[in-house]
């Protein structure tokens, strides 16, 4: 009986020490795989959550004010959905740049995107959403607004890209700075600045007006102007007539190349009674960086050739 008694603590006590183990393994798995997943960083967007480890070195951006915010943050992306225009590309950075071309912004090429190898594929909330599946097979992909963005979610986006390349820091120090910046030239408008000031964009048969919800109408109004068209809706077509009765103390025109309905008007009466005609307070503002960039470096930009053309500094 005693024997007996003896084999059956040995046998529980085995027992015990082989729960104890297994229960050591069961914890130790489940912190190692806590642990991987704690390497990357989750990573919200437009249309769900990306899982990003390490920092991403090789990245595709697919809109212009993605190159602003990378290239803003060090990183040389290394392909670009540039519509074939490297000069633009060149334009919106300051100078030289390497990279491949993905194509355009509407349609950008998946082929040539996987054949990059990118660890990390920053697209678009309007253009891509159709090619959201196709791109996050390729790489962890986020998807931003850019194409119809206020200049807040540019902002929000930039801050999404900062922690998506692991550039948290540098990421809150440059928008540090750009707030600085903004502030330093709205310190360069007269405090009794009252003007209506107005973008509007000139094609062929058509005169799109921007209004007080259009990107570079916040940022007319960032700087201390009063925006002529107060407005919930971004753009609007006008004709001469109701573009006369908006009738902007201050008027910027971006054209797209060659003759624009604006050329029609300039031999119209109407046009030569609007305010801003008659006070020689028309101006030119370069597509690309008035309508097509955005981004925070671009943004500045804007700022300045707003600034520099109606007070001449």
């Amino acid at each position: 009986m005693l024997k007996y008694s003896r084999k059956l603590t040995v046998l529980f006590g085995v027992l015990a020490l082989m729960l104890i183990i297994a229960s050591g393994c069961s914890s130790g798995q489940k912190e190692n795989s806590g642990a991987s997943k704690g390497k990357g960083r989750e990573i919200k967007h437009e249309l769900g959550t990306a899982h990003i480890s390490g920092t991403p070195k090789r990245v595709v951006v697919l809109e212009n004010s993605f190159v602003d915010a990378v290239t803003k943050l060090g990183v040389k992306p290394v392909g670009i959905a540039d519509d074939k225009k490297k000069d633009m590309i060149e334009k919106l950075v300051g100078g030289p740049i390497e990279y491949t071309s993905v194509g355009t912004r509407s349609e950008p090429n998946l082929e040539i995107i996987s054949s990059l190898k990118p660890d990390l594929i920053i697209a678009d909330a309007e253009r891509h959403k159709n090619v959201y599946r196709d791109l996050k097979g390729i790489a962890p992909t986020i998807v931003l607004k850019s194409r119809e963005a206020t200049y807040q979610e540019t902002i929000d986006g930039f801050q999404t890209i900062a922690k998506a390349l692991n550039k948290e820091k540098e990421g809150k120090q440059d928008l540090a700075d750009h707030q600085k910046q903004m502030g330093s030239l709205k310190s360069k408008l007269p405090k009794k600045e009252n003007r209506t000031i107005m973008l509007g964009v000139a094609r062929t048969d058509s005169f799109n007006v921007h209004t007080s919800s259009s990107y570079d109408g916040e940022i007319m109004e960032i700087l201390g102007f009063k925006h002529a068209l107060q407005s919930k809706e971004a753009y609007k077509d006008v004709s001469l007539e109701q573009l006369s009765e908006i009738n902007p103390d201050i008027l910027f025109v971006s054209s797209n190349e060659g003759h624009t309905i604006v050329d029609d008007w300039k031999s119209n009466p109407i046009w030569k009674n609007l305010k801003a005609v008659k006070n020689g307070q028309v101006y030119d503002a370069d597509r690309d960086l008035w309508t097509r960039f955005r981004g925070i470096s671009s943004s500045e930009k804007l700022s300045k050739d707003l600034i520099q053309k109606v007070y001449g500094k």
